[in-house]
């Protein structure tokens, strides 16, 4: 049964996952463990995503958890096996149960897609190869790579995230549906539904419960579910976002 689990996130954008498993009471008690002072991991190669996320994984030893939630994209991209393969315990990443959370709202495969996700995650093409087996073939990827750093600085709204929006959006036909391939950009989807307000956004932290619940044996709903937060650096912000956004 599992009762405790630790979520990984490069940052502060996993507790958008976060928010998800506790507003479903999946677990008795959650871990969160953000690697502020490495932030962000899209723009790092795949051996230093490895290695860092080798190194949280060591962190969740302390507490005894019962799974680890990879919440990172780029973690989810290019280390699950190497997690999988070095840990006992059961591991779930992010872009499975986005890919899964899409096929079940989507009948149609000639609907338009729109990946965002970091440089890292987009060059992984996991998001399209997963797509394109389940017969979607209307794909388009973005990198917006500002929002993340934007994200973490707190600008939720403003004229700086609308400049930034238009950036890499101007181009862009607006798609059926838009995979927000990064746990940090659901903090941003007011702003993503404002310049494309027809589109369904798939968040990760909705994802992650379907395919969880779907997939593994968890008592619910849990009472009261606790939560404990961690950060590599400057603790006091990971909380002070934490408080804005699981209220």
């Amino acid at each position: 049964m599992l009762k405790r689990a630790g979520v990984f996130d490069s940052g502060v954008g996993g507790l958008t996952v976060v928010k998800s498993l506790l507003q479903e009471r999946l677990f008795d008690e959650i871990i969160y463990f953000g690697d502020t002072a490495r932030v962000p991991y899209g723009i790092k190669d795949r051996h230093t995503i490895v290695r860092y996320s080798l190194e949280a994984l060591e962190f969740f030893k302390n507490f005894d958890v019962d799974m680890m939630i990879t919440a990172c994209n780029s973690v989810s991209a290019y280390a699950i096996e190497e997690l999988r393969e070095a840990s006992e315990i059961k591991i779930a990443g992010v872009i499975e149960p986005g890919v899964e959370a899409l096929f079940k709202r989507s009948p149609d495969q000639d609907a338009s897609i729109l990946i965002l996700g970091t440089r890292a995650t987009i060059e992984s093409q996991k998001y399209e190869k997963l797509l394109r087996q389940r017969g979607f073939h209307n794909l388009q990827a973005v990198a917006p790579s500002l929002f993340v750093p934007l994200v973490e600085e707190g600008l939720f709204e403003g004229k700086v995230l609308e400049s930034a929006v238009e950036h890499y959006f101007h181009d862009l036909q607006e798609p059926d549906f838009i995979i927000l391939g990064c746990t940090h950009f659901p903090l941003l989807s007011h702003a993503i539904s404002a310049y494309f307000p027809r589109a369904t956004l798939i968040h990760s932290g909705e994802a992650i419960v379907e395919f969880l619940q779907d997939r593994y044996e968890i008592e619910q709903p849990h009472k009261r579910p606790t939560l404990k937060l961690f950060a590599s650096e400057n603790p006091d912000h990971l909380k002070a976002v934490a408080n804005l956004w699981l209220d």
